[in-house]
């Protein structure tokens, strides 16, 4: 009983293993930074603010359309659900690993 229970934790883990690095990869593809808008003389101009060690830098896109600040702000969402996702099958992983030593 204690070796099949044994298996299906290092099967899960296998799969755990996996879907960190999946994640990993999404976050990767969806780029840095958050959208900041200014207002500027009384219009709005928008940057992408990005860590760089300690710092905060930004980067000037200009006059943003309605379609692309809500496919910038759909990607900031989608990069926060991935983060969370990374999180928590980190923890899983931890978790999985405490769990076969045993």
């Amino acid at each position: 009983m204690a070796r099949v229970i044994r298996h299906v934790l290092q099967e899960e883990l296998v799969n755990s293993r996996r879907m960190q690095r999946r994640y990993a990869q999404a976050l990767r593809g969806l780029g840095r930074g958050s959208l900041v808008r200014k207002l500027i003389g009384g219009h709005p101009y928008y940057y992408l603010a990005m860590r760089d060690g300690k710092r905060v830098r930004f980067r000037y896109l200009g006059k943003l359309s309605a379609p692309e600040r809500q496919e910038r702000l759909a990607q900031h969402r989608k990069r926060g659900q991935y983060r969370r996702l990374l999180r928590e099958v980190k923890q899983q992983i931890r978790f999985l690993e405490r769990s076969l030593r045993g």
